[in-house]
């Protein structure tokens, strides 16, 4: 027969054994839960001040917005930006011209290359509103695909690119090259684009690309 002083134990025993399983376990959720809140909760702030920042942003850019008249590729433009907008943010964000590209955003790559009155810049350090008057060229009037510039068709050619991130800038910088003072040999071309980088190194057939232009131009003022 049973002892019933070990039976009436057993069902104590068992109960405490659960409360203290319960209590690891509340702990340990809890734990989790706490160290996942600690994780992710700067990520919420930061998240949250940057959506503030923009619409702050945005509020303050309406607010201190500026007429500029541009002049792009033959055409003109009338735009309400920012004044500390950048010739750059204004071709590719209110003008909707992406061919010249934002690589690094600090005049060190040529991404961005443009003419202005003929004479190559880069749109990224230059202030939109600094340009009325201005003639400036994208590689959208540079030319199209069913009528390409010379430069345009002898990168083509050459294979002179390979991602073509940089190949606007690139084909900028080569046309602006074609009236600047660069001797005839490679070296004196790879001197004169440098301000140009291909980070894919396409470089040997850039060079070729460009000079192939440039004995043809020679070609026919001689003939």
């Amino acid at each position: 027969m049973p002892d019933r002083s070990e039976s009436n134990e057993k069902p104590a025993m068992d109960s405490r054994l659960e409360f203290g399983q319960s209590t690891r376990r509340t702990f340990l959720s809890r734990l989790g839960i706490a160290s996942l809140l600690a994780t992710t909760g700067p990520g919420v702030t930061t998240w949250a001040q940057r959506s503030e920042k923009v619409v702050q942003g945005l509020a303050t850019e309406s607010k201190d917005a500026i007429p500029v008249s541009l002049r792009v590729n033959g055409k003109d433009y009338s735009v309400q930006i920012d004044p500390r907008t950048t010739l750059l943010d204004c071709l590719r964000e209110h003008l909707h011209l992406t061919g010249s590209k934002k690589g690094c955003d600090h005049g060190q790559c040529g991404a961005c290359t443009v003419h202005i009155n003929g004479r190559r810049q880069l749109s990224c350090l230059s202030l939109a509103a600094l340009h009325e008057g201005d003639e400036i060229t994208t590689i959208e009037g540079l030319g199209q695909p069913e009528k390409m510039h010379p430069m345009q068709a002898a990168f083509v050619t050459c294979d002179a690119y390979q991602c073509g991130y940089c190949t606007s800038g690139q084909i900028m910088s080569a046309v602006a090259l074609l009236k600047e003072p660069c001797g005839p040999e490679d070296a004196e071309v790879q001197e004169f684009m440098s301000g140009n980088i291909c980070r894919c190194g396409a470089y040997q057939n850039i060079v070729a690309a460009i000079q192939s232009v440039r004995k043809g131009a020679e070609a026919q003022k001689t003939g």
